[in-house]
Protein backbone atom coordinates (compact mmCIF):
# COMPACT_ATOMS: atom_id res chain seq x y z
CA UNK A 1 0.00 0.00 0.00
CA UNK A 2 1.19 3.46 -0.88
CA UNK A 3 1.85 5.66 2.30
CA UNK A 4 -0.15 8.79 3.18
CA UNK A 5 2.55 10.94 3.63
CA UNK A 6 5.45 9.80 2.32
CA UNK A 7 7.68 12.35 0.45
CA UNK A 8 7.79 12.04 -2.85
CA UNK A 9 10.67 13.68 -5.27
CA UNK A 10 9.96 16.26 -7.55
CA UNK A 11 10.76 14.75 -10.70
CA UNK A 12 8.43 11.80 -10.04
CA UNK A 13 5.51 14.40 -9.18
CA UNK A 14 6.71 15.33 -12.66
CA UNK A 15 6.59 12.22 -14.29
CA UNK A 16 3.56 11.14 -13.00
CA UNK A 17 1.43 14.48 -14.53
CA UNK A 18 3.59 13.69 -17.81
CA UNK A 19 2.17 10.33 -17.38
CA UNK A 20 -1.30 11.25 -16.85
CA UNK A 21 -1.22 13.84 -20.09
CA UNK A 22 -2.27 10.92 -22.58
CA UNK A 23 -5.87 10.73 -20.98
CA UNK A 24 -6.24 14.61 -20.84
CA UNK A 25 -5.36 14.72 -24.51
CA UNK A 26 -8.21 11.94 -24.74
CA UNK A 27 -10.90 13.78 -23.03
CA UNK A 28 -9.82 16.85 -25.55
CA UNK A 29 -10.03 14.89 -28.57
CA UNK A 30 -13.25 13.16 -27.51
CA UNK A 31 -14.85 16.97 -26.26
CA UNK A 32 -12.71 18.74 -29.49
CA UNK A 33 -14.01 15.78 -31.85
CA UNK A 34 -17.56 15.74 -30.39
CA UNK A 35 -18.56 19.51 -31.14
CA UNK A 36 -17.05 18.95 -34.39
CA UNK A 37 -18.65 16.07 -35.59
CA UNK A 38 -20.54 12.79 -34.60
CA UNK A 39 -17.83 10.39 -33.42
CA UNK A 40 -18.14 7.43 -35.27
CA UNK A 41 -16.87 3.81 -34.19
CA UNK A 42 -14.18 4.32 -36.74
CA UNK A 43 -13.86 7.65 -35.30
CA UNK A 44 -13.14 6.31 -32.18
CA UNK A 45 -10.19 4.25 -33.59
CA UNK A 46 -8.69 7.53 -35.16
CA UNK A 47 -8.61 9.68 -31.48
CA UNK A 48 -7.05 6.10 -29.93
CA UNK A 49 -4.12 5.96 -32.35
CA UNK A 50 -3.32 9.52 -32.32
CA UNK A 51 -3.21 9.12 -28.11
CA UNK A 52 -1.43 5.77 -27.93
CA UNK A 53 1.32 7.72 -30.04
CA UNK A 54 1.45 10.29 -28.09
CA UNK A 55 1.80 7.76 -24.94
CA UNK A 56 4.10 6.17 -26.20
CA UNK A 57 6.65 9.13 -26.74
CA UNK A 58 5.52 11.21 -24.06
CA UNK A 59 5.15 8.98 -21.29
CA UNK A 60 8.44 9.73 -18.87
CA UNK A 61 10.11 7.24 -16.83
CA UNK A 62 10.50 4.42 -19.35
CA UNK A 63 13.08 3.28 -22.32
CA UNK A 64 11.61 2.95 -25.90
CA UNK A 65 11.70 -1.01 -25.75
CA UNK A 66 10.40 -1.02 -22.47
CA UNK A 67 7.38 1.53 -23.65
CA UNK A 68 6.69 -1.09 -26.51
CA UNK A 69 6.57 -3.99 -24.14
CA UNK A 70 4.17 -2.00 -21.72
CA UNK A 71 2.09 -1.30 -24.15
CA UNK A 72 1.81 -4.95 -25.82
CA UNK A 73 1.35 -6.39 -22.26
CA UNK A 74 -1.45 -4.08 -21.86
CA UNK A 75 -3.28 -5.30 -25.52
CA UNK A 76 -2.95 -8.86 -24.39
CA UNK A 77 -3.95 -8.53 -20.71
CA UNK A 78 -6.54 -11.42 -19.77
CA UNK A 79 -9.17 -9.91 -18.90
CA UNK A 80 -9.10 -7.50 -22.07
CA UNK A 81 -8.73 -10.83 -24.25
CA UNK A 82 -11.96 -12.13 -22.48
CA UNK A 83 -13.72 -9.04 -23.38
CA UNK A 84 -12.62 -9.65 -26.58
CA UNK A 85 -14.20 -12.69 -27.34
CA UNK A 86 -17.30 -11.56 -25.80
CA UNK A 87 -17.02 -8.88 -28.23
CA UNK A 88 -16.79 -11.74 -31.16
CA UNK A 89 -19.66 -13.81 -29.74
CA UNK A 90 -22.04 -11.23 -29.74
CA UNK A 91 -21.42 -10.08 -33.02
CA UNK A 92 -21.92 -13.35 -34.40
CA UNK A 93 -25.02 -14.15 -32.14
CA UNK A 94 -26.46 -10.46 -32.93
CA UNK A 95 -25.96 -10.57 -36.53
CA UNK A 96 -27.37 -14.57 -37.10
CA UNK A 97 -29.91 -14.07 -34.80
CA UNK A 98 -31.43 -10.66 -36.90
CA UNK A 99 -30.51 -12.54 -40.15
CA UNK A 100 -32.74 -15.80 -39.31
CA UNK A 101 -35.85 -13.62 -37.31
CA UNK A 102 -34.96 -13.63 -33.59
CA UNK A 103 -34.48 -10.56 -33.19
CA UNK A 104 -37.97 -9.09 -34.61
CA UNK A 105 -39.73 -12.45 -33.05
CA UNK A 106 -38.61 -11.40 -29.69
CA UNK A 107 -39.79 -7.75 -30.67
CA UNK A 108 -42.68 -8.76 -31.34
CA UNK A 109 -43.28 -10.49 -27.93
CA UNK A 110 -41.65 -7.33 -25.77
CA UNK A 111 -44.54 -5.21 -27.95
CA UNK A 112 -47.63 -7.92 -27.06
CA UNK A 113 -46.54 -7.36 -23.31
CA UNK A 114 -45.40 -4.00 -22.41
CA UNK A 115 -48.00 -1.25 -22.67
CA UNK A 116 -46.42 1.25 -25.58
CA UNK A 117 -45.90 3.98 -22.82
CA UNK A 118 -43.80 1.75 -20.36
CA UNK A 119 -41.65 0.29 -23.16
CA UNK A 120 -38.74 2.55 -21.88
CA UNK A 121 -39.22 1.41 -18.15
CA UNK A 122 -39.68 -1.99 -18.98
CA UNK A 123 -36.31 -2.38 -20.79
CA UNK A 124 -34.78 -0.28 -17.45
CA UNK A 125 -36.58 -2.57 -15.25
CA UNK A 126 -35.73 -5.72 -17.34
CA UNK A 127 -32.23 -4.54 -17.00
CA UNK A 128 -31.94 -3.81 -13.77
CA UNK A 129 -33.77 -7.69 -13.12
CA UNK A 130 -31.06 -8.96 -14.99
CA UNK A 131 -27.87 -7.54 -13.65
CA UNK A 132 -28.38 -8.58 -10.38
CA UNK A 133 -29.08 -11.87 -11.15
CA UNK A 134 -26.40 -12.54 -12.75
CA UNK A 135 -24.05 -9.95 -11.47
CA UNK A 136 -22.39 -8.36 -14.39
CA UNK A 137 -23.28 -5.46 -16.82
CA UNK A 138 -21.49 -6.96 -20.02
CA UNK A 139 -24.15 -9.95 -20.36
CA UNK A 140 -26.96 -7.77 -19.50
CA UNK A 141 -26.22 -5.56 -22.24
CA UNK A 142 -25.42 -8.17 -24.42
CA UNK A 143 -28.58 -9.96 -24.34
CA UNK A 144 -31.01 -7.03 -23.91
CA UNK A 145 -29.34 -4.05 -26.25
CA UNK A 146 -30.40 -6.01 -29.65
CA UNK A 147 -33.75 -6.03 -28.09
CA UNK A 148 -33.52 -2.40 -27.57
CA UNK A 149 -32.71 -1.54 -31.18
CA UNK A 150 -35.19 -3.83 -32.47
CA UNK A 151 -37.90 -2.12 -30.17
CA UNK A 152 -36.92 0.99 -30.91
CA UNK A 153 -36.71 0.60 -34.76
CA UNK A 154 -40.50 -0.62 -34.73
CA UNK A 155 -41.76 1.76 -32.35
CA UNK A 156 -39.74 4.74 -33.75
CA UNK A 157 -38.23 5.35 -30.52
CA UNK A 158 -34.80 7.05 -29.76
CA UNK A 159 -32.58 3.71 -30.52
CA UNK A 160 -29.36 5.84 -28.50
CA UNK A 161 -32.35 6.19 -25.34
CA UNK A 162 -33.15 2.90 -25.57
CA UNK A 163 -29.79 1.73 -25.65
CA UNK A 164 -29.16 3.73 -22.80
CA UNK A 165 -32.14 2.48 -20.69
CA UNK A 166 -30.46 -0.62 -21.18
CA UNK A 167 -26.62 0.27 -19.58
CA UNK A 168 -28.54 2.27 -16.94
CA UNK A 169 -30.01 -1.17 -15.83
CA UNK A 170 -27.36 -3.05 -16.27
CA UNK A 171 -25.29 -0.84 -13.95
CA UNK A 172 -27.67 -1.16 -10.92
CA UNK A 173 -27.01 -4.66 -10.90
CA UNK A 174 -23.57 -4.73 -11.07
CA UNK A 175 -23.09 -2.14 -8.37
CA UNK A 176 -25.72 -4.18 -5.90
CA UNK A 177 -24.96 -7.89 -6.95
CA UNK A 178 -23.77 -9.89 -3.95
CA UNK A 179 -22.16 -12.23 -6.80
CA UNK A 180 -20.64 -8.95 -9.11
CA UNK A 181 -17.08 -8.38 -9.03
CA UNK A 182 -17.13 -5.24 -7.82
CA UNK A 183 -19.38 -6.24 -5.17
CA UNK A 184 -16.69 -9.23 -3.98
CA UNK A 185 -13.77 -6.76 -4.26
CA UNK A 186 -14.91 -4.17 -2.31
CA UNK A 187 -15.90 -5.99 0.64
CA UNK A 188 -12.78 -7.91 0.71
CA UNK A 189 -10.37 -4.85 0.88
CA UNK A 190 -12.67 -2.93 3.21
CA UNK A 191 -13.36 -5.93 5.11
CA UNK A 192 -16.85 -6.32 5.96
CA UNK A 193 -19.71 -8.52 4.73
CA UNK A 194 -21.62 -8.56 1.58
CA UNK A 195 -25.50 -8.42 3.61
CA UNK A 196 -23.97 -5.14 5.63
CA UNK A 197 -22.60 -3.24 2.24
CA UNK A 198 -25.42 -4.07 0.46
CA UNK A 199 -27.62 -2.24 2.91
CA UNK A 200 -25.01 1.21 3.27
CA UNK A 201 -25.03 0.80 -1.07
CA UNK A 202 -29.03 0.32 -1.60
CA UNK A 203 -30.00 3.04 0.42
CA UNK A 204 -27.17 5.38 -1.06
CA UNK A 205 -28.69 4.19 -5.29
CA UNK A 206 -32.23 3.63 -4.70
CA UNK A 207 -33.36 6.71 -5.31
CA UNK A 208 -31.59 7.13 -8.17
CA UNK A 209 -33.02 3.93 -9.59
CA UNK A 210 -36.21 5.32 -8.61
CA UNK A 211 -36.11 8.90 -10.34
CA UNK A 212 -34.47 6.98 -13.60
CA UNK A 213 -38.08 4.90 -13.84
CA UNK A 214 -39.85 7.81 -12.47
CA UNK A 215 -37.87 9.92 -15.66
CA UNK A 216 -38.40 6.94 -17.64
CA UNK A 217 -42.23 6.63 -17.45
CA UNK A 218 -42.91 10.67 -18.19
CA UNK A 219 -40.71 10.14 -21.40
CA UNK A 220 -42.36 7.18 -22.32
CA UNK A 221 -45.89 8.70 -21.45
CA UNK A 222 -44.72 12.20 -23.77
CA UNK A 223 -43.93 9.86 -26.60
CA UNK A 224 -46.19 9.11 -29.82
CA UNK A 225 -45.35 5.40 -30.32
CA UNK A 226 -47.18 4.15 -33.17
CA UNK A 227 -46.21 0.29 -33.82
CA UNK A 228 -48.08 -3.00 -35.36
CA UNK A 229 -47.14 -5.54 -33.06
CA UNK A 230 -46.84 -8.59 -35.24
CA UNK A 231 -47.27 -11.92 -34.66
CA UNK A 232 -45.05 -14.17 -32.50
CA UNK A 233 -42.88 -17.10 -34.29
CA UNK A 234 -42.26 -19.18 -31.06
CA UNK A 235 -39.71 -20.75 -32.32
CA UNK A 236 -37.81 -17.99 -33.35
CA UNK A 237 -37.92 -16.37 -29.48
CA UNK A 238 -36.44 -19.41 -28.31
CA UNK A 239 -32.61 -18.46 -28.77
CA UNK A 240 -32.86 -14.85 -27.34
CA UNK A 241 -34.90 -16.42 -24.48
CA UNK A 242 -32.57 -19.03 -23.80
CA UNK A 243 -30.05 -16.25 -23.41
CA UNK A 244 -32.16 -13.98 -21.01
CA UNK A 245 -32.82 -17.09 -18.67
CA UNK A 246 -29.33 -18.17 -19.11
CA UNK A 247 -28.15 -14.93 -18.50
CA UNK A 248 -30.27 -14.37 -15.33
CA UNK A 249 -28.99 -17.44 -14.08
CA UNK A 250 -25.76 -16.60 -13.83
CA UNK A 251 -23.93 -18.16 -15.96
CA UNK A 252 -20.39 -17.37 -17.57
CA UNK A 253 -21.39 -14.30 -20.74
CA UNK A 254 -19.28 -16.45 -22.79
CA UNK A 255 -20.81 -19.84 -22.28
CA UNK A 256 -24.32 -17.94 -22.15
CA UNK A 257 -22.86 -16.39 -25.99
CA UNK A 258 -21.93 -19.47 -27.27
CA UNK A 259 -25.24 -21.51 -26.47
CA UNK A 260 -26.76 -18.16 -28.14
CA UNK A 261 -24.96 -18.77 -31.56
CA UNK A 262 -25.64 -22.58 -31.35
CA UNK A 263 -28.99 -21.92 -30.67
CA UNK A 264 -29.81 -19.18 -33.15
CA UNK A 265 -27.83 -21.35 -36.10
CA UNK A 266 -30.00 -24.35 -35.62
CA UNK A 267 -33.11 -22.18 -35.55
CA UNK A 268 -32.16 -20.51 -38.72
CA UNK A 269 -31.67 -23.99 -40.70
CA UNK A 270 -34.97 -25.68 -39.24
CA UNK A 271 -36.97 -22.15 -40.36
CA UNK A 272 -35.41 -22.32 -43.78
CA UNK A 273 -33.96 -19.08 -43.26
CA UNK A 274 -30.50 -20.05 -44.34
CA UNK A 275 -28.29 -22.72 -45.66
CA UNK A 276 -25.11 -23.67 -43.24
CA UNK A 277 -23.23 -21.62 -45.77
CA UNK A 278 -25.07 -18.55 -44.59
CA UNK A 279 -25.20 -18.94 -41.41
CA UNK A 280 -21.79 -18.93 -41.20
CA UNK A 281 -21.82 -15.51 -44.05
CA UNK A 282 -23.99 -13.79 -41.25
CA UNK A 283 -21.41 -14.86 -38.31
CA UNK A 284 -18.45 -13.32 -40.20
CA UNK A 285 -20.36 -10.08 -41.03
CA UNK A 286 -21.05 -9.82 -37.35
CA UNK A 287 -17.93 -10.80 -35.81
CA UNK A 288 -16.25 -8.12 -38.92
CA UNK A 289 -18.71 -5.38 -37.84
CA UNK A 290 -16.69 -5.39 -33.95
CA UNK A 291 -13.62 -4.87 -35.97
CA UNK A 292 -13.45 -0.99 -35.10
CA UNK A 293 -14.33 -1.85 -30.96
CA UNK A 294 -11.58 -4.97 -31.07
CA UNK A 295 -9.26 -2.32 -32.04
CA UNK A 296 -10.41 0.16 -29.53
CA UNK A 297 -10.25 -1.99 -27.01
CA UNK A 298 -6.47 -3.20 -27.77
CA UNK A 299 -5.06 0.72 -28.27
CA UNK A 300 -6.96 1.02 -24.76
CA UNK A 301 -5.45 -1.99 -23.13
CA UNK A 302 -1.74 -0.75 -24.12
CA UNK A 303 -2.52 2.68 -23.73
CA UNK A 304 -3.66 2.70 -20.09
CA UNK A 305 -0.73 -0.13 -18.91
CA UNK A 306 1.39 2.86 -20.37
CA UNK A 307 -0.49 5.40 -18.19
CA UNK A 308 -0.23 3.06 -14.80
CA UNK A 309 3.44 2.05 -15.09
CA UNK A 310 4.38 5.89 -16.23
CA UNK A 311 3.26 6.62 -12.52
CA UNK A 312 -0.08 7.80 -13.61
CA UNK A 313 -1.90 6.02 -11.31
CA UNK A 314 0.26 6.74 -8.15
CA UNK A 315 0.66 10.21 -8.70
CA UNK A 316 -3.21 10.88 -9.21
CA UNK A 317 -3.76 9.00 -5.44
CA UNK A 318 -0.95 10.95 -3.88
CA UNK A 319 -2.77 14.38 -4.95
CA UNK A 320 -6.19 13.42 -3.74
CA UNK A 321 -4.67 12.41 -0.53
CA UNK A 322 -2.36 14.97 0.82
CA UNK A 323 -4.95 17.10 2.17
CA UNK A 324 -8.01 14.97 3.92
CA UNK A 325 -8.55 16.57 7.61
CA UNK A 326 -12.43 15.31 7.99
CA UNK A 327 -14.32 12.03 7.83
CA UNK A 328 -16.43 13.69 4.76
CA UNK A 329 -13.27 14.80 2.98
CA UNK A 330 -11.96 11.15 3.79
CA UNK A 331 -14.90 9.99 1.83
CA UNK A 332 -14.56 12.37 -0.86
CA UNK A 333 -11.28 11.21 -0.89
CA UNK A 334 -11.99 7.57 -1.40
CA UNK A 335 -14.73 8.58 -3.88
CA UNK A 336 -12.37 10.57 -5.94
CA UNK A 337 -9.54 7.70 -5.75
CA UNK A 338 -11.36 4.95 -7.59
CA UNK A 339 -13.19 7.78 -10.05
CA UNK A 340 -9.90 8.52 -11.08
CA UNK A 341 -8.01 5.37 -11.16
CA UNK A 342 -11.42 3.94 -13.02
CA UNK A 343 -10.82 6.63 -15.96
CA UNK A 344 -7.08 5.40 -15.97
CA UNK A 345 -7.94 1.23 -16.26
CA UNK A 346 -11.39 1.22 -17.65
CA UNK A 347 -12.53 -1.32 -15.51
CA UNK A 348 -14.09 -0.95 -12.40
CA UNK A 349 -13.15 -4.17 -11.05
CA UNK A 350 -9.60 -3.43 -11.27
CA UNK A 351 -9.94 0.01 -10.08
CA UNK A 352 -11.57 -1.24 -6.82
CA UNK A 353 -8.22 -3.35 -6.39
CA UNK A 354 -5.65 -0.72 -7.17
CA UNK A 355 -7.08 1.44 -4.64
CA UNK A 356 -8.88 -0.79 -2.23
CA UNK A 357 -6.11 -1.14 0.68
CA UNK A 358 -5.10 2.69 0.16
CA UNK A 359 -8.95 3.86 0.82
CA UNK A 360 -8.99 1.51 3.81
CA UNK A 361 -6.21 2.99 5.29
CA UNK A 362 -8.02 6.18 4.51
CA UNK A 363 -10.98 5.01 6.23
CA UNK A 364 -9.34 3.55 9.50
CA UNK A 365 -7.35 6.73 10.07
CA UNK A 366 -10.57 8.98 9.92
CA UNK A 367 -13.29 6.93 10.90
CA UNK A 368 -15.11 5.78 8.11
CA UNK A 369 -17.04 3.11 8.61
CA UNK A 370 -15.92 0.35 6.21
CA UNK A 371 -19.54 -0.60 5.05
CA UNK A 372 -19.89 3.12 3.60
CA UNK A 373 -16.70 2.92 2.45
CA UNK A 374 -16.99 -0.13 0.44
CA UNK A 375 -20.51 1.43 -0.73
CA UNK A 376 -18.52 4.02 -2.10
CA UNK A 377 -16.29 2.76 -3.69
CA UNK A 378 -18.56 0.58 -5.79
CA UNK A 379 -20.71 2.87 -6.58
CA UNK A 380 -18.50 5.80 -7.61
CA UNK A 381 -16.68 2.98 -9.70
CA UNK A 382 -19.68 1.65 -11.65
CA UNK A 383 -20.61 5.24 -12.42
CA UNK A 384 -17.44 6.47 -14.33
CA UNK A 385 -17.48 3.17 -16.02
CA UNK A 386 -20.74 3.48 -16.75
CA UNK A 387 -19.86 7.24 -18.35
CA UNK A 388 -16.89 6.67 -20.17
CA UNK A 389 -16.56 5.95 -24.21
CA UNK A 390 -14.00 3.33 -24.04
CA UNK A 391 -15.30 1.44 -21.20
CA UNK A 392 -16.15 -2.41 -22.62
CA UNK A 393 -19.93 -1.55 -21.46
CA UNK A 394 -20.61 1.21 -23.65
CA UNK A 395 -18.26 -0.43 -26.50
CA UNK A 396 -20.25 -3.21 -26.25
CA UNK A 397 -23.01 -1.98 -26.61
CA UNK A 398 -22.89 1.05 -29.32
CA UNK A 399 -21.14 -1.85 -31.36
CA UNK A 400 -24.72 -4.05 -31.20
CA UNK A 401 -27.06 -1.00 -32.15
CA UNK A 402 -24.49 0.43 -34.49
CA UNK A 403 -23.75 3.81 -33.07
CA UNK A 404 -21.10 5.49 -31.33
CA UNK A 405 -21.06 5.31 -27.97
CA UNK A 406 -20.33 8.95 -27.42
CA UNK A 407 -23.95 8.86 -28.22
CA UNK A 408 -24.97 7.17 -25.55
CA UNK A 409 -23.35 9.35 -22.93
CA UNK A 410 -25.92 12.40 -22.71
CA UNK A 411 -28.72 9.66 -22.12
CA UNK A 412 -27.21 7.66 -19.43
CA UNK A 413 -29.32 9.11 -16.60
CA UNK A 414 -28.72 6.19 -13.93
CA UNK A 415 -25.10 6.14 -14.26
CA UNK A 416 -25.57 10.30 -13.59
CA UNK A 417 -28.00 10.15 -10.93
CA UNK A 418 -26.14 7.18 -8.76
CA UNK A 419 -23.32 9.47 -8.86
CA UNK A 420 -25.40 12.62 -7.91
CA UNK A 421 -26.76 10.54 -4.70
CA UNK A 422 -23.72 9.21 -3.96
CA UNK A 423 -22.12 12.62 -3.20
CA UNK A 424 -25.34 13.65 -1.55
CA UNK A 425 -24.66 10.88 0.58
CA UNK A 426 -21.03 11.94 1.13
CA UNK A 427 -22.23 16.05 2.07
CA UNK A 428 -25.72 14.85 3.91
CA UNK A 429 -23.76 11.57 6.06
CA UNK A 430 -26.02 9.77 4.72
CA UNK A 431 -27.31 6.97 5.90
CA UNK A 432 -26.33 8.46 9.34
CA UNK A 433 -26.14 5.05 11.18
CA UNK A 434 -22.82 4.32 8.73
CA UNK A 435 -21.76 7.67 8.77
CA UNK A 436 -20.79 8.54 12.02
CA UNK A 437 -23.78 10.46 12.78
CA UNK A 438 -25.76 9.59 16.45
Amino acid sequence: MIGLHKPISRRRRRNGFWAITPLLLLIALFVGYGFLSEVSQWGLVVVFLIVAVYALVAVPGLRGSTKVRRFLRGATHRDLLIMIWIFVLAGAFTESARAMGAVDATVNLALHLLPPHLILAGLFLAACFISLSMGTSVGTIVALVPVADGLADRAGLSVVMMVAAVVGGAFFGDNLSFISDTTIMATRTQGCSMRDKFRVNVRIVLPAALLTLVLYVVLGSRQEVVFDAGSVVWLRVVPYLSVLLLAAGGINVLVVLLVGCLLTGGVGLLTGSYGLAGWGLHVCRGVEGMAPLITVSLLAGGLLNLVKHGGGIVYLMRLLTRRIHTRRGAEYTIAGLVSATNLCTANNTIAILSVGHLARGIAQRFGVDPRKSAGLLDTFSCCVQGLIPYGAQLMIASGLAGISPVQIIPYLYYPLLMGVTALAAIHFRYPRKYSGVE
